[in-house]
C-alpha cells in the first residue's frame, strides 16, 4: 500500500510539474505579446528554441569535428571584432590538432611583449603559450569602431549569455538527472546569429542599429550580420550555410567557456555511481544491524 501511494503521489509530482510549466509558457507568450502591444515588450522578443547539441545530457561529448569548423569560422569572421583573452592557443591540441599544427596556427598571429633590454614594448610571433589577442589596443577603440559598442570577449560568452526559463523549468535544471539543461548560451548564440530580420511593420529601431528579435537586451543591436552563406569555406563537405556557421562556432565557443566539459560529466557520473553503491551498502549494514537485535 506504502509504494502504490508514493507512486500516485510521484505521478502527481510529475503531472504537476508538466502542467506548471505549459501554464508557464502559455502565460509568458500572452505576458509578451500584451506587453509588446502596449509598447512595453519584454526581451527577448522570442526566446531561443533548444538546439540538439551533442555535448548534452549527463553523457554528452564534444564533436571535435563541429569544433574545428567553428574556430574557422571564429577565425574568419568573429575573431575581426571579438577577442578571447582567456583562451590559450596551446588548448587547441584538444580539438585534434598535432603540436606542429598549434604552433603554425599561433605563429599568424602577432602579440605584444617586453620590455626588452632598452626598455621598449615590442611585437613578435605568438606561441603556444600565448592567448588569443584583441583587434583592438582598448576599449575606447574597440567601441569607436563599433557604433560606441565594444565587442564583448568570447571567452566565457557561452557561459555568461543565455536567456533564463521561468518556472518551474530552472528548478527542473538544478537536477542534473532530471534536467540539468545547462546549454541556454549555445542556444542563445545560434538564435542570436540566424535571427536577423527586417523590422516588423510599425517597430522603429535607432539608426546604425538592426533588428533581431533574439536579443536580450533590446529589440535592437549595434552588430549587423556577421556571416551568410558560402561565406566560410569547410573542407569537410559540412553545408556552408548561415544555420551551420551558428551551430559550430556556438560549439566551439561552448567549449572554450567550458573545455573541460567531458571530464566534468565523467567525474559525476563516477560520483553518483558511488554514492548509489554507498547507498545501498548502508541499507544492507542498517538491515543486518537490525536483523540482528531481533534475533
Amino acid at each position: 500500500m506504502k509504494k502504490l501511494v508514493t507512486g500516485i503521489l510521484s505521478l502527481a509530482l510529475v503531472a504537476g510539474l508538466g502542467a506548471g510549466m505549459a501554464f508557464a509558457e502559455e502565460a509568458a507568450g500572452e505576458h509578451g505579446a500584451a506587453a509588446e502591444e502596449h509598447g512595453t515588450p519584454h526581451y527577448p522578443i522570442k526566446k531561443p528554441e533548444e538546439q540538439d547539441w551533442s555535448f548534452a545530457g549527463p553523457f554528452g561529448h564534444y564533436d571535435k569535428g563541429q569544433l574545428q569548423r567553428g574556430l574557422k569560422v571564429y577565425t574568419e569572421v568573429c575573431s575581426a571584432c571579438h577577442s578571447m583573452s582567456l583562451v590559450a592557443f596551446r588548448t587547441l591540441s584538444d580539438l585534434g590538432y598535432s603540436e606542429g599544427q598549434v604552433k603554425a596556427f599561433a605563429a599568424n598571429y602577432e602579440v605584444q611583449d617586453g620590455p626588452n633590454a632598452d626598455g621598449e614594448m615590442f611585437t613578435r610571433k605568438a606561441l603556444p603559450s600565448d592567448y588569443f589577442p584583441s583587434p583592438f589596443p582598448n576599449k575606447e577603440a574597440a567601441a569607436a569602431a563599433n557604433n560606441g559598442a565594444a565587442p564583448p570577449d568570447f571567452s566565457l560568452i557561452a557561459k555568461a549569455r543565455g536567456i533564463e526559463r521561468g518556472f518551474p523549468q530552472f528548478i527542473i535544471d538544478m537536477i542534473p538527472i532530471v534536467g540539468g539543461y545547462q546549454e541556454g548560451g549555445p542556444d542563445y548564440i545560434h538564435a542570436l546569429l540566424t535571427g536577423y530580420q527586417d523590422p516588423p511593420e510599425g517597430v522603429e529601431i535607432a539608426e546604425g542599429t538592426h533588428y533581431n528579435p533574439y536579443f536580450a537586451n533590446a529589440a535592437a543591436l549595434a552588430m549587423a550580420k556577421p556571416i551568410s552563406d558560402d561565406q566560410v569555406t569547410y573542407d569537410d563537405g559540412a553545408p556552408q550555410t548561415v544555420e551551420q556557421y551558428s551551430r559550430d562556432v556556438s560549439a566551439f565557443l561552448m567549449w572554450a567557456a567550458e573545455p573541460h566539459l567531458e571530464e566534468r560529466k565523467r567525474t559525476g557520473f563516477m560520483v553518483m555511481v558511488f554514492l548509489l553503491i554507498f547507498t545501498g551498502l548502508i541499507y544492507l549494514t542498517k538491515k543486518s544491524v537490525y536483523a540482528n537485535k531481533e534475533h
